[in-house]
């Protein structure tokens, strides 16, 4: 009689793969975030939440409502705010209330924090790609396919 248990047990089925691959996928995603995280705090003492709100400022140009910014980051509202907050002290962005409706505030990048995100975003981008050094440009690219079709999967599911 077989004494394995849980994962053990389900070694080699399809739901064990399934797990295996969930598992193996997160951990890499929590090792490359947490690298990046402290390279970005140490280099440039920024954290990375900052870095990427900057990003998707940056991406937009002319300005985001922070109900999109939210959206985007897939982070409460409060959250959005606060960060805002913190780099519209630190002069790297710009809150603008809307006329249309004063409810509602436009945030950017300023000049400063444009020319601090590209200078930025240039490391980050030689890390990523040092992080995944071991990975030939084909690889890459396949495996960049293969999570492109996992994403869609777990969207239909959704």
């Amino acid at each position: 009689m077989d004494q394995r248990v849980g994962f053990e047990a389900d070694r080699g089925t399809d739901s064990a793969d399934a797990l295996r691959l969930w598992l193996r996928l997160f951990a890499t995603a929590n090792q490359v975030e947490a690298e990046l995280a402290r390279r970005l705090r140490a280099e440039f003492a920024m954290t990375l939440p900052r870095f990427d709100l900057m990003a998707q400022l940056a991406k937009a140009g002319e300005g985001v409502t922070l109900g999109e910014l939210s959206r985007r980051l897939m982070v409460t509202n409060g959250n959005v705010t606060g960060l805002v907050d913190r780099l519209v002290e630190d002069g790297l962005v710009e809150r603008k209330v809307r006329r249309a409706d004063r409810r509602s505030a436009m945030v950017r990048l300023t000049e400063e924090g444009a020319e601090r995100f590209a200078a930025m975003a240039k490391v980050h981008r030689g890390w990523v790609e040092e992080l995944f050094g071991a990975l030939d440009p084909e690889s890459r690219t396949h495996l960049s396919a293969l999570l492109k079709t996992a994403r869609d999967s777990v969207a239909e599911r959704t």
